[in-house]
């Protein structure tokens, strides 16, 4: 039905020479009315469909899927046809896992920031607007049909008068104006939501929109694109197969952003790629090692990382372009995230929450116990399971389990990270598109091996669980105990994981046991010597270095298993 009310304001507009209707988007009111209106009549029928559907089974399960999809795909189409924040918001949306239903996001992932362009004359005003000079000072010939239009702005393939091609970037007329008003409707919308429904427990909704406001604003200042750009060229100018386009500082505004013009493709065109004879396992392995070292380190990472916005030369160079839409990875948060590896690792759950909350992913009245239950059976889940035969649809099952998990716990993800969830799922897109045979664990085990040693000692890493080992002689008795009752386990007992995670509370047991042995023994041998007359001190010295030729041998066990699971 919204199609089909959408395809009759189109001829419409037609009729009437694309005027009247076009020109009501620029309308703050109209704007307004529409965002607002759609929301509530979303927020109506979800209360309806759970008044008439008290019993949730399988045909409910249905309709229920069956509704959201008809949203999604109408707030597609709303966003499609007025352009400016909700496109933005949409693809902002579709990296909110932990708020929103999978099969709600799976329509929006479908929204591609591609709109009509705008007259060039507009463009051409805005340029000269900002440059304060006629555009044919610096311009020697622009091409007035843009190679790229979106809500924010318009691309058009330009030459200087020295000869160089340009790509020149032109934010979209009234665009400020647009998102402004857009701002004002999403304001209201949020607050409907936080006083009337189930999200304003679940979530922070005043920090989420103060996050929507601040990540769009940066989108609508093309200076931020150029620091980010500069950024990233200077981080990666040592990798020979990846390339960074130069900017044009004096030529580059806050709404006009000039660059080098690069001759390539797409990195999904087989078709390129199998015409240059280019090498499609080095080419994905070029793009997955230049996007984990942005994932896993601290500094930002380019959170937009569609094949459009991914390219390559001839010569298999990777070509990175459009820098608006960035993320961060904070230093102390790399620290948490060790941390919490570590948690996982040695069983305690405690650091794990402790972790989260640092780094403010938990809300306030976040049940902690329930969580480490939940991550506790999660983990083991993932245990019982080979991962070396993990690959791209794996990997997209994962981060589902994560995104169903982070939605039914009290958790909200920071902007940053939830682009760095939707950045990493449309990687994973890309390299099963350029090289389907990849293999993620062989590329993956040596780069985070030497991430968690990183910022330590050689060795910091493994010390730092070594001095846990209190930890595990307190869970070893639990985990036998769950072991020895649970039948299912027996039968389970030659998979590689589960032996693992046994054999990582046996050596730390045993270290700690031959450890005190040998050390209490040393020790009666020096100042208790009246009361082992009858023992030749040979024997106690012997004891007690069999004892720490135990100790040593069963840490060495241990740090190596530690190093093959990381």
């Amino acid at each position: 039905m919204v199609e089909r009310k959408l395809e009759r304001e189109r001829v419409i507009t037609l009729a009437r020479g694309g005027k009247a209707l076009e020109s009501k988007k620029y309308i703050g009111i109209y704007r307004m009315y529409i965002i607002i209106w759609m929301s509530i009549k979303f927020l109506w029928k979800i209360f309806w469909f759970q008044k008439l559907n008290r019993i949730w089974d399988q045909e409910t399960e249905r309709k229920w899927e069956k509704l959201l999809k008809e949203l999604a795909t109408e707030y597609r189409q709303r966003a499609v046809y007025l352009g400016g924040l909700l496109i933005k918001f949409g693809q902002f949306l579709s990296s909110r896992g932990d708020l929103l239903p999978s099969s709600f996001i799976r329509e929006l992932e479908g929204l591609v920031d591609r709109v009509q362009p705008v007259p060039f004359e507009y463009s051409k005003g805005i340029i000269e607007e900002d440059w304060q000079e006629s555009m044919d000072k610096y311009i020697a010939s622009i091409d007035e049909d843009p190679i790229a239009s979106a809500s924010i702005g318009e691309v058009y393939k330009a030459y200087l008068h020295n000869g160089t091609p340009v790509a020149v970037k032109v934010q979209r007329y009234r665009v400020r104006e647009i998102f402004q008003t857009d701002f004002k409707a999403m304001r209201v919308v949020f607050g409907i939501l936080n006083r009337f429904t189930i999200f304003g427990k679940k979530a922070d909704l005043p920090s989420l929109y103060k996050e929507v406001v601040a990540v769009m604003s940066d989108e609508l200042d093309f200076t931020m694109e150029l620091e980010n750009g500069n950024y990233f060229r200077k981080r990666f100018e040592n990798h020979s197969n990846v390339y960074i386009p130069e900017y044009f500082t004096d030529l580059s505004t806050g709404r006009v952003l000039v660059m080098e013009w690069v001759e390539g493709t797409r990195v999904t065109d087989i078709s390129f790629i199998k015409r240059n004879d280019l090498d499609r396992e080095k080419l994905a392995r070029t793009i997955f090692d230049l996007c984990v070292e942005q994932f896993v380190n601290a500094g930002m990472f380019h959170a937009d990382p569609h094949a459009g916005n991914i390219m390559i030369k001839e010569d298999g160079t990777v070509v990175v372009i459009d820098f608006g839409m960035v993320g961060k990875v904070k230093r102390e948060d790399v620290d948490h995230i060790r941390s919490m590896i570590e948690g996982f690792i040695i069983d305690d759950y405690d650091r794990v929450v402790d972790s989260l909350r640092e780094m403010n992913f938990l809300l306030d009245d976040a049940d902690t116990e329930a969580m480490k239950k939940m991550m506790r059976r999660l983990v083991s889940m993932y245990l019982s399971e080979d991962m070396s035969k993990m690959d791209a649809t794996v990997m997209n099952d994962i981060l589902e389990d994560l995104q169903d998990f982070v939605k039914d716990q009290p958790i909200q993800l920071p902007a940053d990270y939830a682009f760095l969830g939707r950045a990493a799922s449309m990687i994973l897109g890309v390299l099963t598109a350029v090289y389907p045979q990849m293999d993620l664990v062989s590329w993956g085990k040596p780069v985070i091996n030497e991430w968690m040693t990183g910022s330590q000692s050689k060795f910091g890493f493994y010390k730092n669980i070594v001095k846990e080992t209190g930890q595990p002689l307190l869970s070893l008795p639990r985990a036998l105990v769950e072991f020895l009752e649970d039948g299912d386990k027996e039968r389970e007992w030659q998979q590689t994981k589960q032996q693992q995670t046994l054999w990582h509370h046996f050596y730390f047991f045993y270290a700690a046991v031959t450890f005190l042995i040998g050390s209490t023994i040393l020790v009666a041998s020096f100042f208790l010597p009246e009361s082992l007359q009858e023992i030749p001190i040979w024997v106690l010295y012997l004891i007690s270095g069999l004892s720490f030729a135990g100790t040593f041998l069963f840490s060495w066990k241990h740090a190596s298993m530690i190093k093959n699971i990381s």
